[in-house]
């Protein structure tokens, strides 16, 4: 399967370009994807992330911190509750400071810390629900706090108190007279005086209400671009993979088996060693827009209703539209999302014929079904090997997926359900890892001092 260009008419997307690639991508642009798409799952939770990274930075410019202390903020203020999975747990975190207010940051933390360019920000996302405790916030664990973690704390708790049905600035003096009662308490004094400061200024309150602004937040922060190798944006999508999949215990194996499958399909038919790894990145990224359906249809133990299906469906364009942020990533978003269109314009979102669905997608789309066929889900039990395989004949013939990807699975077919295997144990084994932080003693440590402090 060569890949030469040609236009895609209905979306303008392209085919694989063998030339002028670039292979180096930028961390705010990955960062701001997964962080938007999480902020999709309702309107409760609409710009969440995007209104606590631009108040942090505010108040931390305010501060004078340093600039690589505002752009760890901004970025953890971007990333602060991905640790959260589940829809009901994002919604509940803008009520309260529960007990177990710090588990999705221990889980976010956890996801992150592995990977070098995030590392101090998985410290930061570790401790910001941390009460500052008149002091006793300075530590946790015996393990030091940083000041950036009591900022993003600060930012978050405005945050969750603005009521996007209300005009803003008769919510101002209220927001600002909770936070002044809080401080020392919950809240750094220093850091308390500084916001009061900065949000007599109109702007601020206008600005973090204000959609088109916020949906260009990376831009209006101008900080200094940082790049990433092609293996890096792998390391970082295979981060990502986790936060989409282990929403569920059903599909948390999911998107790794994909990516697996799909890297050594595209292998097999000839695909280069550097478009080995883009095929790895876009299976990590394919369900990406599954962060904006709710948990309840995700998990429902049978049959989607009419209205259920239609949304299941809007998460291939999710994943479309969010990975266009991404300067670079055009091939990348072709293969992953368009994973469900069918050779005879039976599929979805574009409803594209044979055509125009590009190589790298007809991979995918043969990799998802392998993979999905193979795996329990709410409503059944896997259908096994020699099942699956008949399935996707069946589709082949009546034109849905690609008689050359299918001949290719079928003739390394041992060797690609070894790899599938391979990588869903090393997810499965994450997945065990990642909630296995809760029942460490710094996670009793974290809750000992929020018992009795509500905001």
């Amino acid at each position: 399967m060569k890949s030469g260009r040609r236009s895609c008419r209905p979306c303008g997307l392209t085919h694989m370009k063998r030339i002028h690639m670039n292979y180096r991508f930028d961390l705010f642009d990955m960062i701001y994807c997964i962080s938007s798409t999480c902020d999709l799952i309702s309107n409760e939770i609409a710009d969440h992330h995007n209104q606590v990274a631009f108040l942090a930075v505010n108040i931390a410019r305010e501060l004078d911190f340093t600039v690589e202390q505002q752009r760890n903020i901004f970025i953890a203020g971007l990333l602060h509750d991905i640790g959260a999975f589940s829809t009901k747990e994002r919604r509940e975190l803008l009520l309260s400071e529960a007990d177990d207010i710090h588990d999705h940051a221990l889980i976010g933390a956890s996801l992150l810390e592995n990977f070098e360019p995030l590392k101090n920000v998985a410290e930061i996302i570790r401790y910001h629900h941390l009460p500052w405790g008149n002091g006793a916030g300075r530590l946790a664990g015996g393990r030091s706090v940083s000041p950036e973690s009591h900022v993003i704390h600060l930012a978050d708790r405005v945050a969750v108190q603005i009521d996007p049905k209300r005009e803003i600035i008769g919510q101002a003096d209220i927001i600002r007279e909770n936070i002044r009662s809080l401080s020392g308490r919950l809240f750094v004094p220093e850091f308390v005086d500084a916001f009061l400061e900065l949000s007599k200024r109109e702007y601020l309150w206008f600005s973090v209400i204000n959609k088109p602004l916020m949906s260009r937040l990376p831009d209006l922060m101008n900080f200094t671009a940082i790049g990433l190798s092609l293996d890096e944006t792998v390391s970082i999508s295979e981060i990502f993979a986790n936060i989409i999949d282990f929403r569920s215990p059903f599909t948390a194996r999911h998107s790794i088996g994909v990516a697996a499958v799909a890297e050594k399909l595209a292998e097999l038919s000839g695909f280069t060693e550097k478009e080995c790894k883009m095929m790895l990145i876009a299976g990590y990224l394919h369900d990406l827009g599954k962060l904006a359906i709710d948990n309840d249809i995700l998990e429902k133990n049978g049959a989607l209703s009419e209205e259920e299906y239609n949304i299941i469906k809007t998460h291939t364009f999710h994943t479309y539209r969010t990975l266009q942020v991404i300067k670079g990533f055009e091939v990348i978003n072709n293969w992953a999302s368009l994973h469900h269109e069918k050779l005879n314009g039976a599929g979805y979102p574009f409803h594209l014929k044979a055509g125009d669905i590009p190589p790298g997608s007809r991979i995918m789309a043969v990799a998802d079904t392998f993979t999905a066929l193979l795996e329990d889900r709410p409503y059944r039990r896997g259908i096994g090997l020699k099942n699956a395989v008949a399935t996707i004949g069946e589709m082949v013939d009546s034109g849905l997926l690609c008689p050359a990807v299918f001949k290719t699975l079928m003739a390394n077919l041992e060797e690609l359900d070894a790899v599938r295997m391979a990588a869903q144990e090393r997810a499965g084994n994450r997945y065990e890892l990642i909630h296995a932080v809760l029942a460490e003693p710094l996670a009793a440590a974290l809750s000992a001092p929020a018992r009795g402090i509500q905001n």
